[in-house]
């Protein structure tokens, strides 16, 4: 009975000693709200957003990303490093076990300790040996805790790096949907001064127009030409660049709707504390807080005896038909504790050190917050903001037409010259090329709202991505 009563003291001190501090979430000033809200249902964050432009070739692409993207295995391959890391120090908890076998043949000298016969003998040994170091100061315990949020914060930069990519993939297949667009304006522009060229040298040919007038025409069909080339070179690097997302060779894109024809979806609401909850960078930022907390008690463990016990059972003898009888039988049983005395200031090094991780951790924490606060505001203000510019183009846009239109009417009645039409005719080219572009950058806008906002999305990406194995079910 003393001795039951005996291991339970001994188990409940050792499972109460655990050097250095407990973690405890720090304190974080936030908004009550967003400087800028929507009237929207806020749920509208966590379902699968790229559907909502109604695009089938875009979600095509996007669930080719999630399947394919070598970041995103690369992140999923740390994930596993990290997880056997874990599962080792794990492994500490428990005795080592191994075994051993020894043979030799071996001849006595005449002269040494035990004078006598010097014939030749066989000596065969075979042993199991367990070594286990009682974690009485937690120093195990601690470094399981670090190894654990470790990996725990490298499954977070795994989903962070999916949300980067289904976001990019997005916002890279709008603007090669805007850059399309682009390039449709300017060759028709093109064929339209080039069809105005061929009209203006025939007039010249009867004398009706000047030779500047013709130089005019040319110069205004030389603008558009030169735009169509590198549009395309523009289009083809925009192609390579989602290629690159998807995991593929250099290549051509399949299209879907033109930017004119996607859809605009809503616009989720949501609060700050929500924001913390499911942004991957932040976790991953809470994680390595976690992990540089528990590193420090590791540090200071090593102040004190590392006590282990080490066991040995098996059999020797010098007759091998005997080598597994019970007079054969060897075991060992011995404790140990090791501890420094004098270190001249290396243990406190390692303290001073990982207390200064511990300091840098937080404060990454804390900026990984601060970051996430501006990339919302900054994407709800693209939004709002890319809106009212996108609004005001089509105006002008819309005006530059009618302005064009009674431009050449004028000129045909001779009651203006041709340089009129020609700044007409600019201007409303190069308002359309600016419009599509506001076009996809409002579209890209709510892009990156998905983006900033983080949200239940990431997990329908995850489940698509279907990685081998999630860190949130090992760890447990």
């Amino acid at each position: 009975m003393r001795n039951r009563l005996l291991i339970v003291c001994i188990s409940l001190l050792l499972a109460a000693c655990s050097i250095g501090p407990d973690y405890v979430r720090p304190t974080i000033a936030t908004q009550p709200n967003w400087r800028i809200t929507y009237e929207t249902a806020a749920g509208l964050a966590d379902t699968t957003w790229w559907e909502r432009f109604e695009d089938p070739v875009l979600n095509d692409l996007i669930h080719a990303a999630l399947k394919e993207n070598l970041d995103l295995m690369a992140a999923a391959a740390r994930v596993d490093q990290y997880l056997g890391q874990l599962q080792t120090t794990r492994a500490e908890f428990f005795p080592q076990i191994g075994a051993s076998g020894f043979a030799a043949r071996q001849d006595e000298t005449e002269t040494g300790l035990i004078p006598g016969d010097n014939t030749p003998y066989n000596y065969y040994e075979g042993t199991v040996n367990a070594t286990w170091e009682i974690d009485i100061w937690g120093r195990i315990r601690r470094a399981s805790e670090a190894a654990r949020a470790e990996m725990l914060a490298s499954e977070e930069a795994r989903r962070a790096v999916l949300l980067t990519l289904t976001a990019n993939t997005a916002g890279s297949y709008i603007a090669l949907r805007g850059l399309d667009r682009q390039l449709e304006i300017a060759r028709d522009t093109e064929k339209v001064y080039a069809e105005s060229l061929r009209i203006f040298n025939l007039r010249h040919q009867y004398g009706t127009v000047s030779q500047l007038e013709v130089s005019q025409v040319e110069s205004q069909y030389e603008v558009a030409r030169q735009a169509v080339p590198k549009l395309e070179a523009q289009v083809a690097r925009q192609e390579h660049l989602l290629c690159v997302l998807l995991g593929r060779n250099p290549g051509l894109i399949p299209r879907g709707k033109t930017i004119d024809e996607l859809a605009i979806p809503g616009i989720p609401a949501g609060l700050p504390s929500e924001l913390l909850e499911r942004r991957p960078d932040i976790l991953q930022a809470e994680q390595q807080l976690i992990a540089a907390n528990a590193r420090i008690g590791v540090a200071r463990a090593l102040y004190f005896p590392r006590v282990s016990l080490t066991g040995a059972f098996g059999t020797a003898s010098i007759h091998s038909d005997q080598l597994f009888e019970g007079p054969s039988e060897v075991w060992q049983l011995t404790g140990n504790a090791l501890m420094p005395i004098f270190t001249f200031g290396a243990i406190e090094g390692q303290v001073q050190a990982a207390e200064a991780r511990q300091r840098q951790a937080l404060f990454n924490y804390r900026q990984a917050i601060l970051n996430a606060f501006r990339d919302v505001e900054d994407a709800l203000v693209s939004t709002t903001k890319g809106r009212e510019q996108l609004g005001s183009q089509l105006r002008q846009v819309k005006a530059l037409g009618t302005y064009a239109y009674l431009a050449k009417l004028q000129y045909e009645a001779g009651k203006t010259s041709y340089l009129q039409v020609l700044d007409a005719d600019r201007a409303l080219f190069d308002g359309q090329l600016s419009q599509v572009r506001t076009q996809a950058s409002a579209l890209a806008a709510l892009v990156d709202v998905y983006r900033a906002m983080g949200g239940g999305w990431v997990d329908e990406a995850d489940r698509i991505a279907n990685p081998p194995q999630t860190a949130q079910a090992a760890a447990k």
